[in-house]
């Protein structure tokens, strides 16, 4: 027995915790979190510990498959790129390129060569039908930061580590470790900040993990945090708390903002999310005074109808009160890769709005995407430039996007799709090909996205941890490309261009936009070696490159180098809210999610060991919601709304505040064709047959998921 460690980061989720892999040959023999890594520092989850599993899946699909009427067959790869190109390209030749829609699931972002050549294989299908899991998600954080600092990836995170008071609005970074925040080990993060006589404060309709180990929680009621926040700017300004500091110099529309919150009081901010008036106003004040203090808000306040205004208002008051780059505040990190000023592959572009809409309700295209609200529609609403086709890549929309039974249907109508997925799911069953990139230790990996997201600067490679025969996301995504675009129509540097990219994998790229980042050639000008691939490699536990460090206005990518505090289109927004005047009918509740620590992807659903332990797929009720309407913990209820019905297990809890019932994501696995054997045994209800898909921020179009209203029968 001859064993060998592998150090490497984990790609489950955001937290980028280092994992120290024990391997005999090729055999994974022991994972476990690495003590030297010095971001993770030793934690890791329990998704971590099973990644083994992953590789190890009897129904993780290891050659592609090709679907022969109701049957599928095993197919050589060479077959099936030819069959899946050939598809595409009949279909867009008879009906157009927009005739084929394109879908980027959340996985992507965890993949290293998929980050690098997916967008060219989008490139390469000529689409407008775009499509990607951003607008289910943090799709309001990056409008926000479009608008206000000029490029869509500039978004601010907390300096965790140095602040002495965190509110937390609808984020529950317990189970995430971070969230547009990439904090591993957050749990020992927050009681140091407890440690050094730090405060937290976290707001949400559920007691979260994250509450349970705030110092202080409050309920507040669904989409009512846009209140709270405009009173809190209200309030600022009212009473001269003001402190911009070295930002006031490049601060626009400051007196715009004063006068659009104007009318948002403490006391109706209080009728509208449950909370007291003077604690707002305390809040403000608390705000202020603290000499580090920062606002943070997630997914709770992303994913509802006022998502973007949430966003820009969590920046707004961290700018007012002096707590915006700088230290314990809310800051922007300087990755060794940093794909807001990067070339070549790596520009991601500042941003875009409005440039296309969607056909059937005018939606608008936002930085290249349309919302995936919008996606069942464009292949179900009649029309000769309807969606007849679709690329499905790593994602399984019919359980992440509102009104997925509605997609599930469309799915099955398309006249052709491709999926590039290693399982047989809820989605890629509706494919005519199966395209299984390799599993993560297959493949090489940094993280592009997080470091960037990160609490503290820091640079970490990790090459592939065993062996691999397979094609990764990266071959795929090459093989497509050439298909699509056949040579005799590649000029010469492209064509040589493909040639050294399949040899080189990702790394070529990677070396080439470490030399670029700020630690790489120009590190010469400080008297420092540059960061090299190289380097890394040297260092398999990871680099610290130091905290988070003030930043503007050189990191700043609008024209002017100034910070646009009030946005047209946010400031149109913000002047027609009105307060919910719902009639408060009692048999009516607000629906909202719910995440688990062993969960973030519905994949994760067929892996043994992170499905073991109390049943999870239940809804969450009040006592006093459930006592109304006669039901008992552990019965099965009817869950109606607008968009549809569910009938599911009830857990009564006072964790959810009265008038809010909460069912987590991702579940649903009781179709038939699936291969997800451990899945259907804990096939729950999905959610998003409940959401429904005409309820979008109306500003950014991002999906509307929480606050969903829906009357609960017992069955």
């Amino acid at each position: 027995m001859t064993i060998r460690i592998h150090y490497r980061t984990c790609p489950l989720c955001e937290a980028m915790c280092g994992l120290e892999i024990e391997l005999d040959a090729d055999r994974i023999v022991a994972i476990r979190g690495d003590a030297a890594d010095p971001f993770s520092r030793g934690h890791v989850c329990p998704k971590g510990v099973a990644l083994d599993r992953i590789h190890t899946d009897p129904d993780r699909l290891r050659k592609p498959l090709i679907r022969e009427g109701e049957d599928w067959r095993e197919a050589e790869w060479a077959e099936a790129l030819d069959f899946a190109a050939d598809g595409l390209r009949r279909l867009q030749k008879r009906h157009g390129h927009d005739s084929v829609a394109v879908y980027l699931g959340n996985p992507n972002v965890h993949n290293t060569g998929s980050m690098l050549m997916m967008p060219n294989l989008v490139r390469a299908l000529q689409t407008r039908q775009r499509y990607s899991a951003t607008s289910a998600d943090q799709l309001p954080h990056m409008f926000a930061a479009w608008a206000m600092f000029g490029h869509q990836l500039l978004m601010p995170v907390p300096d965790l580590d140095r602040t002495d008071l965190f509110v937390v609005f609808g984020g529950n970074p317990a189970a995430s470790n971070g969230s547009i925040m990439t904090a591993p080990d957050f749990r020992n993060r927050l009681r140091a900040l407890h440690e050094r006589g730090g405060h937290s404060i976290v707001l949400d309709p559920r007691r979260t993990e994250t509450a349970e180990l705030a110092r202080e929680f409050h309920f507040v009621r669904p989409e009512s945090d846009v209140f709270v926040l405009a009173a809190i700017v209200q309030t600022l300004f009212r009473n001269g708390w003001i402190r911009t500091g070295r930002l006031g110099k490049i601060l626009d529309g400051t007196m715009a903002l004063q006068q659009a919150t104007a009318r948002f009081s403490p006391e109706l901010a209080a009728e509208q999310s449950g909370l007291d008036a003077a604690w707002i106003e305390a809040l403000a004040r608390k705000l202020f005074e603290t000499p580090r203090a920062v606002v943070y808000g997630r997914l709770g306040v992303s994913t509802q109808r006022h998502g973007a205004l949430c966003q820009w208002l969590i920046n707004a008051i961290n700018i007012l009160t002096g707590h915006f780059d700088e230290a314990g505040g809310a800051m922007f990190a300087t990755p060794a890769i940093d794909p807001v000023t990067a070339p070549g592959a790596f520009a991601t572009g500042r941003g875009s709005f409005g440039r296309w809409r969607s056909r059937v309700r005018d939606l608008p295209e936002v930085h290249g995407e349309l919302p995936v609200a919008a996606l069942a529609e464009e292949m179900t609403v009649p029309g000769d430039d309807r969606v007849r086709g679709f690329v499905c890549i790593a994602g399984n929309p019919v359980l992440s996007t509102p009104g997925g039974h509605l997609l599930d249907a469309a799915l099955a109508e398309l006249d052709f799709m491709v999926s590039i997925d290693f399982y047989l799911n809820e989605t890629s069953r509706h494919a005519n090909v199966i395209l299984p990139p390799v599993p993560p230790l297959e493949r090489s990996h940094y993280d592009l996205a997080f470091h960037l997201l990160a609490i503290r600067n820091t640079a970490k490679y990790s090459p592939a941890a065993i062996p691999s025969d397979g094609l990764s996301d990266w071959d795929i995504a090459l093989e497509l490309i050439d298909r699509l675009q056949p040579r005799r129509k590649m000029g010469v540097a492209q064509k040589l261009t493909h040639v050294v990219l399949r040899r080189s994998g990702p790394e070529l790229l990677l070396e080439l936009a470490l030399l670029a980042g700020p630690y790489g050639l120009r590190a010469l000008q400080r008297g420092r070696l540059p960061l090299t691939l190289k380097t890394l490699r040297q260092y398999p536990h990871g680099i610290d490159l130091g905290p988070l460090r003030p930043a503007l206005p050189e990191r700043l990518q609008t024209k002017d180098k100034r910070i646009e505090l009030a946005p047209t289109l946010l400031l149109e927004a913000i002047a027609k809210l009105e307060p919910d005047a719902s009639s408060g009918d009692p048999d009516v509740l607000m629906l909202i999610g719910r995440r688990h620590l062993r969960n973030n992807n519905s994949w994760l659903h067929n892996i043994g060991p992170l499905m073991t332990g109390r049943r999870r797929d239940t809804l969450w009720m009040h006592p006093d919601d459930a006592k109304r309407r006669g039901i008992k913990d552990g019965d099965t209820v009817q869950v109606v709304s607008d968009a549809g019905n569910v009938s599911i297990a009830v857990t009564v809890t006072e964790k959810v505040m009265p008038g809010v019932v909460s069912l987590p994501h991702g579940f649903g696995h009781d179709r038939p064709g699936i291969r997800l054997s451990t899945a259907a045994r804990h096939a729950g209800a999905s959610i998003n047959d409940l959401t429904d898909p005409n309820r979008v921020d109306p500003v950014c179009g991002n999906a509307a998921f929480n606050g969903t209203p829906v009357r609960v029968t017992p069955v």
